[in-house]
């Protein structure tokens, strides 16, 4: 898109800012913070879960390679205790005979047994590490992909969203909740798997040690079950409350940081504070009560599991009197039932964590399932290219035409209620009134930032609508009153507005804009970095920049929105034959309160209350003695 378009986008990330929308700004910072109330409910828990799983699902064949690692390196491990137990019994057995006086212990075959022993350990240990390592990439590639999502659906959401959301709770549900899912996905799911074979591998082996111990460990377990699932509901709102909160805490701080000098300005300390307060108490009592709840899981299933122990030594004591069970079988049996409750315990303890990844994963599929902007026709038309005959494609002259135009930010709540007007290609157009007359709305309705209620606007006769959004809105340079500049080079801040545009292109513009002269004053001129706020040069400066962008991007149509406010009046001169330099042969459209930089408009447009109330030259509108007569003598003839 060759615009200049104050915050619309960027490389850098930077939010949307500048103009004035029905929250502030062009799609600016609103004060949303749409989130749960204590003791909501989360959503869809399974809905949630099914759809993070078919993230996962994409990297299926390197998951099941994961399970693959995970069975070999139990197997290993689970085998182990049963091996010891012939280390066991071959020891026992040497007492034995040693106190019978008919043999002794037999030292070599032992360490055979133990040798044989530390070499399943090793393996199992090398086949872990691959486990972890391979899951810790699928983890990050899921991970990477729920971002690029997210930062392909930011591009892809209207200007309405960003009006009544806060920047804070975006930028929370692309770190802080994708982060917990990582967390997850990274550690949790390696235990899953390898918690879920310990627990089928170590059931096979105590089967072949003793069924009846087997079925007497294997009948306490649903205790644990049941009392993981009782807390896993209590505990799963306050998950949800959770991360809300987290998210309205960031949102807070985001904009209180961002707008530092206007609280200090206007002593809104306290009310901040408090505000964050608020924010950060219903925080505090949600984490207390979700991680207190989660925290019972594993005191209550390792009690659960002492009951089991003391069941199999009182059984397997029994079965060993009997003869029925060797001393070696006892001891790996019991090995077996505290391998056995570990795996069970971390699996209760996961479903914890899973509640958290949920409500995470919950807020950023809701992002992800917000309404875009609709789509465009299956025909929608471009814009001739010089010397290409693309499919579809119109050449565009610049001329515009508003046809009974109504437009409101809410329902019944109308801003611009019968807009009419018509501009031949290269004409200048001034659009002047009071504030909320709605002469930034026309601005964002003729770039389709928003879409009209009713009426039509239409280029060279073709309805917006029927054009591609990128093609529209690359017919246009903008220049906004609010600056926005990213973090690089000023010669890179100037290139946005062109991407393949020379040094010498960028040159050119910066003379034509009268930047060049300061330019090369800074310190590394051209190269001079600025940081993220751009603060290390002046606002004047600045607006310099962002029109010197505008220039090189050789737009149709021009568009001027307050465009010299923050420029002094020397400096305003200067720029203002660039200006018109510049607009000679390109359709403008100039947004000003001071009425002396439009008196050379070929048509000023006089809005008040969303209507046309006036139209003419500066000259027949004074003839006229009306509304714009008015405004003009209130700024000029209060002298003396």
């Amino acid at each position: 898109m060759s615009q200049q378009q104050s915050g619309h986008r960027g490389p850098a990330g930077h939010g949307a800012g500048g103009g004035r929308g029905p929250m502030g700004g062009f799609g600016g910072r609103g004060h949303g913070g749409h989130g749960m109330m204590p003791g909501q409910k989360a959503k869809n828990f399974k809905a949630t879960m099914k759809q993070l799983l078919s993230y996962v699902g994409r990297h299926k064949w390197t998951i099941a390679g994961v399970w693959i690692l995970a069975i070999i390196s139990t197997v290993f491990t689970i085998v182990a205790p049963k091996i010891l137990g012939q280390a066991t019994d071959e020891l026992f057995k040497g007492i034995m005979d040693q106190i019978a006086g008919i043999g002794g212990i037999h030292f070599e075959k032992i360490g055979k047994i133990l040798l044989w022993l530390l070499g399943l350990y090793i393996i199992s240990a090398v086949f872990s590490y691959l486990q972890g390592y391979v899951m810790a990439g699928v983890s990050m590639q899921i991970t990477r992909k729920l971002r690029s999502d997210i930062n392909e659906k930011i591009h892809k959401l209207p200007f309405r969203y960003f009006d009544k959301t806060n920047h804070g709770e975006v930028l929370s549900r692309i770190t802080n909740d994708v982060d917990t899912i990582n967390q997850t996905l990274n550690q949790s799911m390696t235990q899953i798997i390898t918690s879920v074979t310990t627990v089928i591998g170590i059931t096979v082996m105590m089967l072949t040690i003793s069924w009846q111990m087997t079925l007497a460990a294997l009948l306490i377990l649903p205790l644990s079950m049941v009392s993981v699932i009782g807390i896993v509901k209590k505990s799963q709102t306050h998950f949800r409350n959770q991360q809300q909160y987290l998210g309205h805490v960031n949102g807070h701080v985001e904009e209180i940081f961002s707008s530092h000098e206007v609280v200090k300005a206007f002593n809104g300390e306290k009310e901040a504070a408090t505000t964050f307060d608020e924010y950060n108490n219903t925080l505090y009592a949600s984490a207390w009560k979700a991680n207190f709840l989660s925290g019972m899981i594993m005191p209550i299933t390792t009690f659960i599991g002492n009951l089991t122990y003391v069941v199999i030594c009182i059984l397997g004591g029994y079965l060993t009197v009997t003869g029925s069970l060797t001393v070696g079988g006892i001891q790996a049996f019991i090995q077996y039932v505290r391998s056995f409750t570990h795996p069970v315990t971390q699996i209760a303890n996961i479903s914890n964590v899973l509640q958290q990844t949920a409500a995470a994963a919950e807020r950023v599929f809701e992002f992800l399932a917000e309404e875009e902007e609709v789509e465009e026709a299956a025909e929608a038309l471009t814009v001739q290219q010089t010397g290409v005959d693309g499919k579809n494609a119109v050449a565009i002259e610049g001329g515009v035409q508003f046809e009974q135009v109504a437009f409101g930010y809410e329902p019944g709540q109308t801003v611009i209620r019968n807009f009419n007007a018509n501009v031949n290609p290269g004409q200048k157009i001034a659009i002047v009134g009071p504030t909320g007359a709605g002469k930034s709305t026309i601005v964002k309705l003729l770039m389709r930032f928003y879409d009209v209620n009713s009426g039509t606007i239409r280029i060279d006769g073709h309805d917006i609508r029927d054009f591609e959004r990128n093609e529209l809105r690359g017919l246009f340079g903008m220049v906004l009153q609010d600056t926005w500049l990213f973090n690089g080079t000023i010669a890179d801040n100037i290139r946005y507005g062109r991407l393949d545009a020379t040094d010498e292109d960028v040159i050119e513009a910066a003379k034509a804009a009268q930047v060049d002269h300061f330019v090369r004053a800074l310190p590394d001129g051209y190269e001079m970095v600025l940081n993220e706020a751009a603060d290390n040069i002046s606002q004047g400066q600045k607006q310099l920049l962002t029109i010197a962008r505008a220039i090189l991007s050789d737009p149709k149509i021009l568009i001027l929105d307050e465009a010299t406010s923050k420029v002094d009046t020397r400096t305003e001169a200067l720029i203002q034959k660039a200006m018109d330099h510049l607009m000679q042969g390109r359709t403008s459209f100039v947004i000003a309160h001071r009425l002396s930089t439009i008196r050379n408009a070929d048509l000023i447009l006089v809005m008040r209350d969303g209507d046309i109330i006036e139209q003419g030259s500066h000259d027949e509108l004074l003839a006229n003695d009306g509304f714009y007569a008015q405004l003009y003598q209130s700024q000029f003839d209060k002298v003396g």
